[in-house]
């Protein structure tokens, strides 16, 4: 008999959870091309958190965005750039696997922050892995992107049960996306 789907992403899971990953997201000024990372977080495979930090962008935090992330330009004046934040960041990730919920989003967010506070180019995400492609695997709905269609967070942590908020800040979205990987491997 040949795996499923889902069977095949619980094993996934599984061997992800297994390598003890890292886990990163981030909040931004928005979703376009200049957009920046305004807060980053890094929780560790045990649910600890490694750095939570406000990062203050180069250009000023759209109304728009502070609606979703309640993140505001005043919160961010007096927060370190992501130049000053970086090395850390880079240092936490260094030969971790790193698991991200729409791993595309932040790891264009990561290299278009690079490029807004001049960062040289250094790697990030070469150890990353995509929790929400998984998750659509493992729901299995068709449509979308490889025929199956991702879920947001929100929606993810709901179809799971999880009880943990989805506040669009970084800390607990990374803790969510924590908890729907564990969710997945748990899975029989």
């Amino acid at each position: 008999m040949t795996p499923t789907h889902r069977t095949t992403a619980i094993a996934r899971a599984q061997q992800i959870l297994a390598d003890r990953p890292v886990y990163l997201d981030t909040e931004t000024t928005g979703l376009d091309p200049r957009a920046e990372i305004v807060e980053i977080a890094l929780i560790d495979h045990d649910g600890s958190v490694l750095l939570d930090s406000l990062v203050k962008p180069t250009r000023r935090i759209p109304w728009e965005a502070t609606r979703v992330h309640n993140i505001s330009n005043e919160m961010v004046a007096d927060a370190p750039t992501w130049a000053d934040l970086w090395p850390q960041v880079q240092m936490l990730l260094n030969g971790r696997r790193v698991g991200i919920y729409n791993a595309e989003f932040d790891l264009r967010m990561i290299q278009q922050s690079h490029a807004a506070h001049k960062v040289g180019e250094t790697a990030a995400g070469s150890n990353a892995f995509c929790i929400m492609k998984l998750y659509a695997e493992f729901f299995g709905e068709r449509g979308g992107y490889g025929n199956f269609k991702w879920q947001g967070l929100d929606k993810a942590a709901h179809q799971c049960r999880i009880a943990l908020p989805n506040s669009h800040r970084a800390a607990a979205d990374a803790q969510l996306a924590r908890a729907v990987l564990e969710f997945v491997a748990k899975k029989e």
